[in-house]
């Protein structure tokens, strides 16, 4: 067993968990995941099986049926399934952090009404807070709720960049709303919208156009979200009441960014895989390359990068299952498991030389998958803001 990515202090039952998980990714995702991907297909054997692992509900409670399990156990097993094809892991992704902001925010009856068949993966969910002009700009959001009558609500704007925004049943949506707050941020509510999968109307004034085309990322689906006067209620608001959207979709964002940086570890672990994998196959020079200088020093380089990003992703998890706030350890997880994954890749891309341009080589969709960790979840400049604001808190200015 490589003494790389190794977690200190597991249980047997987390250890049995992931030794499951890694079966299942060498045995029913890595074969497939090329094939998928250059057909940008869907993957739905590979959620159906997730569906029967239960992979769907691992942090839900067991009251809600189901398997109750930390979050470092979920990144831990989310870094695995990304080690097969991180597009498989963008698909629990988002709809963890529907299901966490429920559990963490939402009343009794939201609770009871999402939570069993979220476990189930019979609901699937998603979260849009980005928009076409905005970006990481949260505070600067358009799509508006206005509340009608009695407990209406009525919703209008364009949602963007949404993962599983067709396959998903259920979208938290974060809104405008004007409730007389003193900053934009009091302004702001979080919706929970029912639709249909599939594209086009999937609800009542809900429309999502198609699948965003992209170079890399593919099999899961991206897209945008239309609401022309979509009515609702406040029996959909997350909570039950306004004003609130904002703190609870940071809080989500905060596991999000734990996730992300699992899922940076496990593709920048199968990178390094590869990468020392033919550099003992490929010859020149009448010897193995990884017996150049230049070849080994990369795989040190890469080995070192590996083992960095996955530690710090753990110490961030834990803070959170702690009940800690880890806003600046989730920063510096996404940021540096990031920046490692995307170097981590190159460098194995070029290891494999000229087949690395290929298609026939795993290392090409590698290297296209990467760049979107770069900015899923908040760009690296987003996390340095985030990293940089915290640290000045512990090191206030004397004097």
């Amino acid at each position: 067993m490589s003494r790389l990515q190794t977690t200190d202090g597991l249980t047997e039952e987390q250890q049995d968990l992931l030794k499951l998980v890694k079966e299942f990714v060498d045995e029913q995702i890595i074969p497939v995941a090329q094939e998928l991907e250059h057909a940008d297909e869907y993957p739905q054997k590979i959620v159906d099986q997730m569906k029967d692992m239960g992979i769907f509900g691992l942090m839900i409670p067991e009251e809600f049926g189901g398997l109750g399990e930390s979050l470092l156990t979920y990144a831990l097993c989310v870094e695995e399934i990304a080690r097969g094809w991180m597009p498989v892991s963008g698909i629990i992704n988002t709809h963890f952090i529907v299901a966490y902001m429920i559990l963490k925010h939402g009343t009794d009856e939201q609770k009871q009404r999402y939570l069993p068949k979220m476990a189930t993966g019979e609901i699937r969910g998603a979260f849009s807070m980005s928009e076409p002009a905005l970006g990481s700009d949260v505070a600067g959001i358009k799509t508006k709720a206005v509340q009608g009558e009695g407990d209406e609500w009525t919703i209008n704007g364009q949602k963007m960049w949404l993962t599983n925004g067709g396959s998903a049943n259920l979208v938290a949506v974060l809104c405008k709303t004007d409730l007389g707050g003193d900053t934009p941020h009091k302004n702001m509510s979080t919706f929970l919208i029912d639709k249909t999968e599939g594209f086009g109307e999937t609800a009542q004034g809900v429309t999502v156009p198609g699948k965003i085309e992209k170079m890399g990322y593919k099999g899961v689906d991206t897209t945008e979200l239309i609401f022309e006067n979509h009515k609702t209620t406040t029996a959909q608001l997350l909570g039950g009441e306004p004003g609130k959207g904002f703190y609870q979709m940071m809080d989500g964002v905060e596991v999000g960014r734990v996730n992300v940086a699992s899922r940076a570890c496990g593709l920048m672990m199968r990178a390094f895989e590869l990468g020392v994998e033919y550099s003992q196959q490929r010859e020149t020079f009448g010897k193995k390359i990884v017996q150049h200088q230049g070849i080994l020093f990369r795989i040190a380089d890469m080995a070192a990068k590996v083992e960095a990003g996955h530690q710090l992703m753990v110490k961030a998890a834990r803070l959170k299952d702690k009940g800690e706030r880890n806003d600046l350890e989730a920063g510096i997880a996404k940021y540096m498991a990031a920046e490692y994954c995307a170097d981590v890749v190159e460098q194995s891309f070029r290891i494999h030389g000229g087949f690395g341009y290929t298609k026939e080589y795993e290392i090409e969709r590698l290297y296209r998958e990467a760049p979107m960790l770069l900015i899923g979840e908040g760009t690296a400049e987003i996390q340095k803001m985030i990293i940089g604001k915290s640290i000045l808190k512990d090191y206030p200015a004397k004097g």
